[in-house]
């Protein structure tokens, strides 16, 4: 045990600026406790080793539960000296903690601290306002452990929840802080396509197992992209909301550029017939779908857009239902799927 505690003393309290209470606490304890079995009249409870070094700790902690109190004037004058020692050693302890937190908080501005984390979601590269937004959204959709990795000088926005690296995106040891290798998701944002792909080639070898998104001014780009890893996303870098959705919703952007294509899958809209009156969703839901393969997506009542409407939801007659489907309907063939649902 006093191997243990000599190894402790010299690997943590030394180097770290602590030798100064811990010497005091010691040099009190060793002086005080003869001259308290001085001052105190034989057999003294109070100064036996079970009991004393407990009044100790009490004392200098000026917690003083009273169980055990010197009896003599002289006994009151050594327990005021242990007194003195244990405010002079609080006073440097909490001064070196201050000092210490101080210290941390200044890496963590920084970002010369290294991330801790596992299966968070790191986002490369800081634009202001943008930067802000995306994590705005992503807390909002209740993602948690965000770090930022930038080349800005300190931590862009400290009263979010984000964690910061700072340095070279490119930069194996950089990466290493914002601990890419444990990363779940990684978004690249960066000011320039030539850029994004550069930071694509060295995410993909630090993390290959991560879910990589990629944002660019010009979607051509995105084979260049995919020739480093076809299982990274590119998403369009002016649609941020598609952004987080990506990073939550692995190939939701590929969905969207499905449904904003030529030649992917077409949407159309149509006029419910005044002839059918008001019928429930589950019916545009369901014989729309047996009938033609179509998926209602939204409709657009007198109230406003309802998207992915309920399917006991009413819809009156001239609602207008927004659908994915293989060609556009007429109004007579959404009437008869309707009007015989079986």
């Amino acid at each position: 045990m006093s191997f243990f505690l000599s190894r402790l003393f010299a690997r943590w309290v030394l180097p770290r600026g602590w030798i100064l209470p811990a010497a005091v606490v010691v040099v009190v304890f060793a002086t005080s406790w003869p001259l308290m079995a001085l001052a105190e009249p034989a057999g003294s409870e109070l100064v036996r080793p079970g009991n004393y070094w407990w009044y100790f700790v009490v004392t200098t902690t000026t917690v003083g539960y009273g169980d055990y109190s010197p009896g003599t004037a002289a006994g009151h004058v050594v327990g005021a000296y242990v007194i003195a020692g244990g405010l002079a050693t609080l006073t440097t302890v909490f001064t070196r903690l201050a000092a210490l937190l101080e210290q941390v908080k200044g890496r963590r501005m920084q970002g010369t601290e290294a991330v801790r984390r596992s299966g968070h979601t790191v986002l490369i590269g800081y634009a202001a306002g943008r930067t802000e937004r995306i994590v705005a959204q992503l807390v909002a959709d209740g993602v948690s452990g965000l770090v930022l990795c930038a080349e800005v000088p300190v931590h862009p926005m400290p009263g979010e929840p984000v964690e910061f690296v700072r340095g070279d995106p490119t930069a194996a040891d950089v990466l290493a802080r914002a601990g890419l290798v444990r990363a779940a998701a990684v978004l690249v944002d960066v000011a320039d396509d030539n850029d994004a792909l550069a930071v694509a080639v060295t995410v993909d070898h630090a993390s290959p197992a991560a879910h990589v998104v990629v944002t660019l001014r010009d979607l051509e780009r995105a084979e260049l992209v995919r020739y480093v890893n076809p299982r990274i996303r590119c998403v369009q870098w002016h649609t941020p909301r598609m952004v987080t959705e990506e990073l939550t919703s692995p190939g939701i952007a590929e969905v969207y550029a499905e449904l904003m294509t030529a030649g992917g899958a077409d949407t159309f809209s149509v006029t419910l017939p005044e002839s059918l009156g008001r019928l429930p969703a589950s019916r545009c839901h369901v014989a729309l779908g047996r009938a033609y393969g179509a998926t209602v997506l939204a409709a657009r009542t007198g109230e406003g857009l309802v998207v992915n409407p309920a399917w006991d939801a009413e819809l009156a007659a001239g609602a207008v239902l927004y659908y994915v489907g293989p060609r556009r309907l007429t109004g007579s063939e959404v009437e008869n799927a309707l009007r015989d649902p079986a």
